[in-house]
């Protein structure tokens, strides 16, 4: 799609896969924050591990069956807290140690087995082994995301102002939320062989704490976040396969960065400061 602008194939198919990432996740990592879900990210990502640690020990497609067990845990996840009565983060604890616990005993059932499977990919990704057809995958979640976050756009500002009060109101809370999961589900799976598992957790947070610093709504988040997360990870992707440097682990360092500096310079910090 951009090889008029990168004539090398590896470096425009990494810079098309980070830019597609950070945009997605970007816009969900708002949701995320706002919705007071952060642990969903360590969640979904180590569910994602899980499942294609999986279809690699059952001869299935790794993506496949990553995507499969990231929808699952979300589908089990919302009924879960509901019926419990539990904080969501409780229960994204629990999932997450389940996730872990399955995707430690298939990686260690294949080696015991002799099969040699290399888990490097589904822990820290490999963007520059990626097909085209994956990269389309990620286009269409993204634009995917973009049209249902505008579609129902007043409902989810209202669930993130106050979900009791949008109940109230007569929203239904419970299938834009469930539809928010779901959307995480599989932008995470999808991104799992970008970033990789242990880092696809700053992806889905980062961009949003950012924009959070110079924005004072909901709405100004969503068009900030997947700029910024897209003008870092370009940058990453380019430095990354220019000096043969690993791509996921250095633009999670920029993202470290540029956060890090956005609070110090963040004019609520200065706002604060005067308060107190």
């Amino acid at each position: 799609m951009l090889e008029f602008l990168f004539p090398n194939n590896v470096l425009c198919h990494a810079i098309e896969a980070m830019f597609f990432a950070s945009v997605g996740c970007a816009i969900l990592s708002v949701l995320i924050t706002q919705m007071n879900i952060s642990s969903i990210g360590f969640t979904m990502s180590h569910a994602a591990f899980a499942g294609g640690a999986a279809g690699v020990f059952f001869g299935l497609p790794m993506m496949l069956s990553a995507i499969v067990m990231s929808i699952l845990t979300a589908t089990v996840m919302g009924p879960l807290s509901y019926r419990t009565r539990m904080h969501t983060d409780t229960t994204l604890g629990v999932l997450f140690g389940t996730m872990m616990a399955l995707a430690i005993f298939f990686i260690s059932m294949m080696q015991s087995s002799g099969r040699g499977f290399d888990a490097s990919a589904l822990l820290y990704g490999n963007v520059i082994s990626l097909y085209r057809e994956e990269i389309y995958g990620l286009c269409v979640i993204t634009l995917g995301i973009v049209l249902i976050i505008s579609i129902f756009n007043k409902e989810i500002a209202a669930i993130t102002f106050h979900r009791k009060m949008a109940e109230i109101s007569g929203i239904h809370v419970q299938p834009v939320y469930y539809l928010c999961l779901f959307l995480i589900a599989i932008m995470v799976a999808l991104c799992l062989p970008i970033v990789g598992g242990l880092l696809l957790y700053v992806w889905l947070v980062t961009p949003a704490a950012i924009a959070y610093q110079y924005c004072g709504t909901i709405r100004q988040m969503f068009l900030a976040a997947p700029i910024v997360a897209a003008i870092i990870s370009v940058i990453g992707a380019y430095t990354g396969v220019m000096y043969s440097l690993p791509v996921g682990p250095l633009t999670a360092v920029f993202f470290s960065i540029i956060f890090v500096a956005a609070v110090a310079l963040s004019p609520k910090r200065k706002v604060n400061s005067q308060t107190y």
